[in-house]
């Protein structure tokens, strides 16, 4: 064999070994392009067109050490980001479950009325109904084909997504303007909607505790095959910057089919679903109205099913190290069950009002967000890891920047709930 064939096959395995230990960055984008990209970034375009853009990748970029803690960390340990809390103290693990307890119940009931928002397009039930629909089939996916069956699944969705999309704004570029006459353009940066900036960023690219999801679907994914620092990195980043980068196409679509035509989007779940899917059908045809449909539905339905994956996996390890008690299947999927009761209580305390719930869930994520980055930042610079595998100089200056960012931000947006 030559040489030149000889580095084309190395190239070649090198290339597949990388696709094949993808999966936990993925999980992670089908996680954060749910509400923080379908309603968040479509209605900042809707509502202020491109205006928000730079602000959207500045979030991405601000919480990219916190989120890339939970990569960084379990490839050189092959422990997950909760063994490092407790390394640090018990009384931190202690504080990311009670918040992470808080967090996962409002983000189940999130996801899984807009879940349930979409599916109203094609079946005639009400929309507490439809929730516990959802609940219960995720419940079935996630307890009966585990984590295998999950990572197969959520590849084939966000391909689909991300595909259908990037048509829809493509053909929104040639779209005729939509602008009225008379329509005057509204700055994003006044005190009245400093609610929808909290909410909007709290959620983008999603809220930080998902960066113990990823440490333990690594975990995972390495009980399935190897997977060395290098892969475990590059998966990561590979979904971190498609999310970034779908959040900006996300905004594009509600900037060049909305903005300006004086439509607002509705509170309501059912009317938001269906002006979602008018946004692609306008340009894509009303002919692609139900496959518009049927892959919006799936990309929310496989965030409803890694949101419960991912919050009742961290919620039982968390137990499981508190309490010094073994590892169990069937604790987990009680805590699955659990989760699930409680969020379609929320649903249900809700009563349909898709678009109040997902601004309460956002800003909550957005107030417990401070705790989990430092939490992320202080074992990333910690003795519990080699000093190869801490953070450097320019990732501890861009935590910090971070840190500046989220705690400013928070305190911004307490002063204006006491002065409202």
């Amino acid at each position: 064999m030559s040489n030149s064939n000889t580095v084309t096959v190395k190239s070649n395995c090198h290339l597949n070994g990388f696709l094949s230990a993808m999966g936990p960055g993925l999980l992670m984008a089908a996680a954060a392009i749910g509400a923080s990209h379908l309603v968040a970034s479509t209605r900042a375009g809707a509502e202020f067109g491109w205006q928000l853009a730079w602000a959207i990748l500045a979030v991405n970029l601000l919480k990219y050490p916190f989120f890339a803690a939970g990569a960084r960390y379990t490839a050189a340990t092959g422990e997950s980001l909760l063994h490092g809390y407790l390394k640090q103290g018990r009384i931190y693990l202690l504080v990311f479950t009670a918040l992470n307890t808080i967090a996962a119940i409002a983000s189940t009931a999130g996801v899984a009325m807009l879940t349930a928002a979409m599916l109203t397009q094609f079946v005639s039930l009400p929309i507490d109904v439809l929730a516990l629909i959802v609940l219960v089939s995720s419940l079935g996916i996630l307890i009966f084909g585990h984590y295998a069956l999950l990572d197969k699944i959520t590849k084939v969705i966000m391909l689909a997504l991300t595909v259908t999309t990037l048509i829809a704004v493509a053909l929104a570029f040639n779209a005729p303007s939509i602008i009225h006459a008379n329509f005057v353009p509204q700055s994003p940066w006044q005190w009245v909607h400093i609610g929808f900036l909290v909410a909007m960023m709290g959620w983008m690219p999603a809220p930080i505790e998902v960066s113990a999801w990823n440490s333990l679907w690594l975990i995972e994914k390495q009980k399935l095959q190897p997977v060395n620092k290098q892969q475990a990195l590059f998966d990561f980043n590979f979904g971190y910057i498609m999310t970034a980068i779908l959040a900006v196409v996300f905004l594009a679509l509600g900037s060049l089919v909305m903005h300006g035509s004086g439509e607002q989007f509705s509170p309501s779940g059912v009317k938001f679903a269906a002006q979602l899917i008018s946004l692609y059908s306008q340009v894509m045809g009303s002919d692609s109205r139900y496959l518009i449909g049927a892959v919006a539905f799936l990309c929310i339905f496989s965030t409803t099913v890694t949101v419960i994956d991912g919050y009742s996996r961290t919620l039982n390890m968390g137990w499981q190290l508190l309490t010094k008690q073994p590892d169990s299947e069937r604790r987990l999927s009680l805590v699955m069950l659990v989760l699930s009761v409680f969020g379609l209580s929320i649903i249900l305390f809700f009563k349909g009002a898709l678009l109040p719930l997902l601004e309460f869930v956002m800003i909550l994520a957005f107030m417990t967000t401070v705790v989990f980055a430092w939490l992320n930042y202080k074992l990333m610079i910690s003795t519990a890891l080699l000093p190869a595998d801490r953070y450097g100089s320019a990732m501890r200056l861009l935590s910090w920047l971070g840190l500046i960012y989220l705690v400013s931000f928070a305190v911004l947006f307490i002063y204006w709930m006491l002065t409202k």
